[in-house]
């Protein structure tokens, strides 16, 4: 699966979806032209991430649009999601790709140089770097790391072979400077999930990083 064709990545979260349920929110985004999901639902039990993603499976599955599921390799093996995403406090890369195989998509979240090296070297297929602009989505990023900027992109652009999605208080106002900095593509939570009308931010998020006008302006 070809990575560097992501340019607009979303990130389900239904506790800030503004009392949306994420089946609805995914399916908004797959109108508005969503690339790729990740199915996070932090704080959710196994069993309860699991149903959901078999519905959500099935969503992208018809439209043919990437799932990965956010840390749980095991969940992203019963559902048949394309791949999963991997912080660094979870499985290391090598030990997912040994577990799902050459063909799955295996992304890192890296905040350093450093991190960046090692998930390329381990065989990450892309990384998502931030927390760029800062968030309030993600309790466990630390102070130092939460709002890292735009250099951090082009630092890790410049060392790295893989794709690059940018995350963390990104909009389709600010979502271009992400990709000017290095990036192919940006991910994003709030931007999409609590937005009234979740198609329509999705639409304006590819509109801006594609380097479009959206229809809706």
């Amino acid at each position: 699966m070809n990575t560097s064709n992501w340019q607009t990545y979303l990130v389900t979260q239904e506790s800030l979806s503004d009392g949306k349920r994420t089946v609805e929110v995914v399916e908004a985004a797959i109108d508005g032209g969503v690339d790729v999901v990740q199915l996070r639902e932090k704080d959710t039990d196994a069993r309860w991430r699991y149903e959901l993603g078999r519905k959500v499976r099935e969503r992208t599955a018809e439209a043919g649009v990437a799932l990965l599921v956010n840390d749980r390799v095991d969940i992203a093996q019963a559902i048949d999601a394309d791949g999963v995403h991997l912080g660094q406090s979870d499985l290391p890369v090598a030990v997912a790709r040994d577990l799902l195989g050459a063909e799955a998509v295996i992304g890192c979240s890296t905040a350093t140089v450093e991190e960046a090296i090692e998930a390329e070297a381990a065989g990450a297929d892309y990384l998502g770097v931030g927390a760029i602009y800062g968030t309030d989505s993600k309790k466990n990023v630390p102070e130092e790391k939460n709002g890292t900027g735009l250099e951090l992109v082009s630092e890790i652009a410049a060392t790295v072979s893989i794709p690059i999605i940018g995350i963390g208080g990104v909009t389709a106002s600010n979502a271009p400077p992400v990709l000017e900095a290095g990036a192919t593509g940006v991910a994003m939570i709030s931007e999409i999930t609590a937005a009234d009308d979740p198609s329509t931010a999705t639409r304006e998020v590819a509109a801006a990083v594609s380097g479009e006008v959206s229809s809706d302006d």
